[in-house]
């Protein structure tokens, strides 16, 4: 009965919009005071969740993502994608694809991109002629490519939860980040090849140059981080403090960072921490507590006695997590889910690192979708217009995401080649 209540008060918290780690941290506590276990036991148990090495970098790769925006490297970025790309029909979606894939290289959220990219990008882009539909829904869209690409956010968290490699993780999300980029160009190319009315920039060499070399600072960052990873040089976590310290280093030389700017960063920062940090505390007590329950176990029961192949268990998991997406903050899906997915894939002899990439993407879909789309409502936020106006311009944008995320879940060595290639 306990846990038949536990799962009525977080459904009606979470539908009245109480913050998702409250929604999960009140009605876990209950469920512990009526089974008559101390409110002490539940909190150790949500403290010794997040009490994990692998978790800093959380933090760390935050903060990067903070530093970078504040630093002006999007604005380096967007004008090196602007002077190689300018003379194409169409020029400003593929520069808002290419500057979206460049600063997912620092930025491992979705809505950091979002909102750093979405102040520059819809306006240059209805400037130049594109609807607002077409420039909201494209920016939204390629945002998804931020915690895919790593250094990923989510993926820091699948990795500590499930106790794989985060490198692998990152090596894994590689090829599915670019694939979603490519899908997305496809579906630029097919919406813009006949509208002449779009507004191209003349191919200038000098312009070229003068932008590469303003972008070759912040390319080294990437490098950094990930080649440091995969090599074996750093942990994730170091890596991530390594590569705050490059950012800060090089916002300094570019004086486009301050101390003012800087300590604003580390505030905002803290605060996005503080918030994925409680609902990671509440979601590892719940997680206790359906492992208490059995739940995983019972799930895994009738997964099996419903189906014995791979592919429909993968399908099955696609929809249901497009489905939580779409009304639960991601890191609270990703700590509940996995542990109960887990087992299950194990059974069916699907990797976990394959699983993993297959649930950060199906979530980051769930960002775009009503009725609690997290990029759906930091878009409307930073272009001050309706959410279904820019939901309309998002769905257009949702088909080649799905394509990508079909052509994952069918081939699976798009995600498990590279991490095999690197011997990870």
């Amino acid at each position: 009965m306990s846990i038949w209540i536990l799962a009525v008060l977080i459904v009606v918290l979470i539908g009245l919009r109480t913050p998702v780690g409250l929604a999960f941290l009140g009605p876990s506590v209950l469920y512990m005071l009526l089974e008559g276990n101390s409110a002490g036991l539940g909190f150790r148990q949500a403290f010794n969740g997040v009490a994990s090495f692998p978790l800093l970098a959380v933090p760390l790769f935050i903060l990067l993502g903070s530093i970078a925006n504040r630093a002006g490297i999007a604005d380096r970025i967007f004008d090196f994608a602007l002077a190689l790309l300018g003379r194409v029909r169409g020029n400003l979606g593929y520069v808002n694809i290419a500057t979206s894939l460049g600063f997912s290289w620092m930025s491992g959220s979705a809505l950091a991109d979002a909102a750093a990219l979405g102040k520059i990008q819809v306006p240059a882009m209805m400037k130049a002629g594109y609807t607002f539909r077409f420039a909201s829904g494209l920016t939204a869209a390629s945002a998804l490519i931020a915690p895919v690409m790593p250094p990923s956010i989510p993926a820091v968290i699948y990795a500590s939860v499930a106790a794989l490699s985060t490198g692998a993780l990152f090596a894994g999300s590689v090829l599915p980040a670019f694939l979603m980029a490519a899908g997305l160009a496809l579906t630029v190319l097919l919406l813009t090849r006949r509208n002449t009315a779009l507004e191209t920039i003349p191919f200038n060499w000098s312009t070229l140059g003068t932008a590469t070399l303003r972008v070759i600072g912040p390319l080294g960052a990437p490098v950094i981080i990930l080649g440091g990873i995969l090599l074996g040089l750093f942990t994730p976590t170091e890596a991530a403090a390594v590569g705050v310290a490059y950012m800060v280093v090089l916002g300094f030389v570019y004086r486009t960072l301050n101390l003012r700017s800087l300590v604003e960063a580390v505030r905002e920062a803290a605060t996005t921490t503080a918030a994925i940090t409680l609902i990671l505390a509440s979601a590892s007590l719940l997680g206790w507590i359906l492992a208490r329950e059995r739940v995983p176990q019972e799930v895994a029961e009738f997964v099996t006695s419903f189906t014995d192949s791979p592919i429909v268990f993968l399908l099955l998991i696609n929809v249901l997590l497009i489905l939580l997406g779409m009304v639960i903050d991601a890191t609270a899906v990703i700590m509940i889910t996995v542990p109960v997915l887990m087992p299950i894939a194990t059974q069916f002899g699907i990797d976990p690192i394959h699983l993993g990439v297959i649930i950060i993407v199906n979530l980051m879909i769930g960002l775009l979708t009503p009725p609690v789309g997290s990029v759906l409502y930091v878009m409307s936020s930073v272009t001050r217009r309706g959410v279904d106006e820019v939901f309309r311009g998002i769905a257009v944008f949702l088909v080649p995401l799905v394509v990508v995320q079909l052509i994952i879940t069918f081939f699976p060595p798009v995600v498990t080649g590279l991490p095999a290639l690197l011997g990870l």
